[in-house]
C-alpha cells in the first residue's frame, strides 16, 4: 500500500499537484466569467427563481424537478470535501488554502453554468425511457471527439470510486470509530446493505432521497457549526485575517504547524475547492441531465447555486470553526499514517529557529539540507532507544513516539528504517502530532456551545453527506457505463461500487484522499478541453434564452 501510495503521489505531481493545473482549472472560469459577463452574479436571483419552479411547464422531458436535480447534484458534491477535505487543505496549507477555495467556487459557479448547459443540450433518452446526459454525450453528439467521450467516461467510472465511493466511506467509518466506537469494517457492512438497496431504485428513488435528505443534514451542519463559531466569536476576526494576509505570502508557522509556502497553499487550495464542489470536473452535469427542462441554460442557472452552496456556505463554516478553535494548530494523540509519516536523520526540533526553518523548506519542496532516516531503531517495550532521527506525521515533529505490532501490543526489537520509511508494514507507531481530514474537524467541533456533543454533529453530518455522496455517485458511474458498454453493464458496476465502498470502510485514510485526488484531475481536463471549445455555442445559447424569455413574458402580458 506504501509502494501504491508513492505512485498516486508520483502521479498526482504530473497532473492535480503539478504548478499548472489549478491555473488551467481557475483561468478557465475566469475567461467564461468575463467571455460572459459574470453570470454567476447576474443569474444568480434568476437561479434562486428556476430552482423554486417560478417557470416549470407542464409536460417538459426528464425525470426529476430543477430541484431535485439540484440537490442531486448537490449530494454529490456536499459531502467529506466539506468536513475532512477542508480540515485536510489547512492543516497542510494553513489559513491561505480557504481563500484559493473561495475563488475555486467563485470562478467554478460560471464553469458550473457551461457544462450543465452543454451537457443538458445534449442529453439523450435511453431505451428504459429516463435521460442520460453529461459531457459524454456533448463531446460525442456535437464535437464529434467520440475519443474524448470515451476517455471522459472512463475517467467517470474511476472517478466515481475515488470521489463518490471510497473517502466518503473512509470519513464515515473514521467518525463513527472515533465517537461511537463502532468498527471501521461493521460501518462499511451495514451502509454498503443501505446503498445497494438504494441505488437498485434509480434516479426517481436517488432522487426522492437526495431530496429529502440534502435539507436535513445542512441544518443540522449548519447549527452545530455556528454553535462552535459564536463560542469562539473573539477568535473570527483573526482568523479571516490569516485568511487574506496569507493568501499570496503562504501560511505562516503557528504552534504545530510548521507553516505553508504560497505554492502550497494555492495548489491545496484549489484541489480541495475541486474536490468541495466538482466545478468542472462534469459530474453535476450528469445529474442535471434528468432535470425536467425545455431550455438547457435554464438548469444550468440551477448549477449555478451548487458552488455558492457548497464551498462559499458549508466549506467557509467548516473554515472558521477549525480556525477559532485553534485545534488545527494543537498536537493530538493519535496513530500515525505511514502515507503521511517520514523519519529524517538527526534531531530537530519545532521550538528551534534554525529546524524549524529547515523542516518549512523540506516540507514544502525547497532546496534543503534535510535528510531521510536510513538505519536501524532499537526499541524496548515501544520505546526507542537511540535518538537520532525525527518523526514528521501530519507536516509537525512527532512527538512522545511509541512502535507496537497492534493497539494494545508494544513492539520490543529493532525497526528497520530504509529512506524515511518503515520496512516492516506490520509496526505501527503512536504518538502526538497534529491531525487532519474528519479527525481535525470533529475535534474542532468540541470546543463550543455544544462540548463533546459537538463530535456527534459531525459524525451524524458527515454520515449524511458522505453516504448522498456516494448515491449520487452511483448513478453517474452507471450513466457513464450506459455510454460505454450499454445498460447490461449497470449492474455488474452497481456490484464493483458497492464492494468498493466496503472495503474502502477500513482502508489507508490518506491512500484514499490521494486516489480521489488523481482520479478528479484526470476527469477534469477532457472536460474543460471541451467546454472551451463551444465557448461560441454557449455564449449564442445564452442570447437565445434571454431572447425567448423576454418574449415569452411579454405574451403573457398580453
Amino acid at each position: 500500500m506504501q509502494e501504491f501510495g508513492n505512485f498516486l503521489d508520483n502521479l498526482d505531481g504530473l497532473l492535480g499537484g503539478a504548478f499548472w493545473f489549478p491555473y488551467v482549472l481557475l483561468g478557465v472560469g475566469l475567461f467564461f466569467t468575463i467571455y460572459l459577463k459574470f453570470p454567476q452574479v447576474r443569474y444568480f436571483r434568476h437561479a434562486i427563481r428556476i430552482v423554486t419552479g417560478k417557470y416549470e411547464k407542464k409536460g417538459s422531458e426528464g425525470d426529476t424537478t430543477h430541484f431535485q436535480a439540484l440537490a442531486t447534484a448537490l449530494s454529490g458534491t456536499v459531502g467529506t470535501g466539506n468536513i475532512g477535505g477542508v480540515a485536510l487543505a489547512i492543516s497542510i496549507g494553513g489559513p491561505a488554502a480557504l481563500f484559493w477555495m473561495w475563488m475555486t467556487a467563485f470562478f467554478g459557479m460560471t464553469t458550473k453554468f457551461v457544462e450543465v448547459t452543454l451537457s443538458h443540450k445534449y442529453r439523450v433518452k435511453t431505451e428504459d425511457g429516463t435521460m442520460a446526459g453529461g459531457p459524454m454525450y456533448y463531446m460525442d453528439r456535437r464535437l464529434n471527439m467520440k475519443w474524448l467521450a470515451i476517455l471522459f467516461a472512463i475517467a467517470t467510472v474511476i472517478s466515481s470510486f475515488g470521489t463518490g465511493s471510497l473517502p466518503q466511506i473512509n470519513n464515515i467509518a473514521q467518525g463513527m470509530e472515533a465517537t461511537f466506537g463502532f468498527a471501521p469494517m461493521a460501518t462499511g457492512a451495514v451502509l454498503s446493505v443501505l446503498l445497494a438497496l438504494v441505488i437498485l431504485g434509480g434516479i426517481k428513488r436517488i432522487a426522492a432521497i437526495t431530496s429529502r435528505v440534502v435539507p436535513l443534514m445542512a441544518a443540522i451542519y449548519i447549527i452545530g457549526a455556528l454553535g462552535v463559531i459564536f463560542y469562539n466569536i473573539e477568535n473570527i476576526g483573526p482568523s479571516f485575517a490569516s485568511i487574506f494576509t496569507n493568501a499570496f505570502s503562504g501560511s505562516a508557522a503557528a504552534g504545530g504547524f510548521l507553516g505553508a509556502s504560497f505554492a502550497y497553499a494555492f495548489n491545496k487550495g484549489v484541489n480541495r475547492g475541486l474536490f468541495s464542489n466538482e466545478a468542472g470536473q462534469g459530474s453535476a452535469p450528469i445529474a442535471h441531465a434528468s432535470a425536467k427542462a425545455d431550455e438547457p441554460v435554464s438548469e444550468g442557472m440551477v448549477s449555478i447555486l451548487e458552488p455558492f452552496i457548497d464551498t462559499i456556505i458549508i466549506c467557509t463554516l467548516t473554515g472558521l470553526v477549525i480556525l477559532s478553535s485553534g485545534a488545527w494548530t494543537e498536537k493530538f494523540e493519535t496513530q500515525f499514517e505511514r502515507s503521511s509519516m517520514s523519519f529524517l536523520k538527526g534531531q530537530y526540533s519545532e521550538t528551534n529557529e534554525t529546524d524549524r526553518a529547515a523542516l518549512y523548506s523540506y516540507l514544502n519542496g525547497e532546496k534543503n539540507n534535510v535528510e531521510l532516516y536510513t538505519g536501524h531503531i532499537n526499541v524496548i517495550e515501544g520505546k526507542a532507544v537511540n535518538n537520532d532521527f525525527t518523526v514528521i506525521h501530519s507536516r509537525s515533529v512527532g512527538e512522545d513516539i511509541r512502535f507496537g505490532l497492534t493497539a494494545r501490543h508494544v513492539f520490543t526489537g529493532t525497526v528497520e528504517v530504509v529512506n524515511g520509511e518503515i520496512e516492516d508494514t506490520a509496526i505501527m507507531v503512536k504518538g502526538k502530532s497534529l491531525v487532519h481530514s474528519a479527525e481535525l474537524t470533529t475535534i474542532a467541533f468540541t470546543r463550543g456551545f455544544f462540548g463533546d456533543n459537538g463530535k456527534y454533529i459531525v459524525s451524524i453530518g458527515l454520515l449524511l453527506f458522505a453516504f448522498s455522496t456516494a448515491i449520487a455517485w452511483s448513478y453517474y458511474g452507471d450513466r457513464a457505463m450506459t455510454y460505454l458498454l450499454g445498460s447490461r453493464s449497470v449492474m455488474p458496476y452497481r456490484v464493483f461500487y458497492v464492494a468498493g465502498f466496503f472495503w474502502a470502510s477500513f482502508a489507508d485514510t490518506t491512500l484514499v484522499w490521494k486516489l480521489a485526488a488523481v482520479a478528479i484531475v484526470v476527469m477534469t481536463l477532457p472536460n474543460l478541453l471541451g467546454i472551451l471549445i463551444l465557448h461560441k455555442e454557449m455564449k449564442q445559447s445564452v442570447d437565445d434564452y434571454w431572447i425567448k424569455f423576454k418574449k415569452d413574458k411579454d405574451e403573457e402580458k398580453e
